[in-house]
């Protein structure tokens, strides 16, 4: 199956998609690890992305398009993948459309109240990057690896999470209606635990099969 993974900052769809990979045999791939091996693969698509990011300025969605069109064509896709963090726009989508088949989009939904509550409650150690969650520190401020004090990064704070989810709901939300047209969109509550959203995925993933 050829799938796509949608949610808001926070929603867990990275760690979804993985799970999910895992129980499948299909590869996860993000948009950040296409442009990092096509650069690295020094293919042509990939130096053109690397000229645009040495001067600090967004890839365009053609070269970004046909980077996926490089990574969709391997091997390790031959039996399906997951897309997560693309396409992040709906001219984006349409563009993916003329070179892949979707069979199913799964929207991790999850409220913006739950979602500031979620990411402005983590904390994270500034030495080893463990992440911690307010709510199950029981007070405790250091970090249990190395004894660090932990930190709240400034895109867990609650004004950046706001910004962060005003942009998706801008950019990215759209492709709910377009993949909900399309009748490929399938709504999974991403408000629960992180098995029962698994379980919850794989059952409309079953459905499509």
């Amino acid at each position: 199956m050829n799938i796509i993974f949608l949610g808001p900052p926070g929603a867990g769809k990275g760690t979804q998609a993985q799970l999910i990979c895992q129980k499948l045999g299909i590869p996860q791939i993000s948009t950040g690890d296409m442009l990092r091996a096509a650069i690295t693969n020094g293919t042509q698509t990939g130096l053109e992305a690397k000229a645009y990011m040495d001067a600090g300025q967004l890839v365009p969605d053609a070269v970004v398009i046909a980077i996926v069109k490089e990574r969709l064509q391997a091997e390790d896709c031959k039996d399906g993948y997951i897309l997560d963090g693309f396409p992040r726009t709906v001219e984006q989508a349409k563009a993916l459309s003329e070179i892949a088949d979707i069979h199913a989009v799964v929207n991790i939904a999850v409220s913006d109240e739950s979602l500031v509550r979620r990411l402005s409650g983590r904390l994270v150690c500034p030495v080893c990057g463990a992440p911690y969650r307010t709510d199950r520190l029981g007070g405790e401020t250091k970090c249990a690896v190395d004894g660090a004090t932990l930190i709240q990064r400034d895109d867990d704070k609650p004004e950046t999470v706001l910004g962060r989810l005003q942009v998706y709901h801008q950019k990215t939300a759209p492709l709910i209606d377009f993949y909900q047209r399309e009748g490929l969109l399938r709504n999974v509550d991403g408000a629960q635990d992180q098995e029962s959203v698994t379980g919850a995925i794989l059952t409309v993933l079953e459905a499509d099969r």
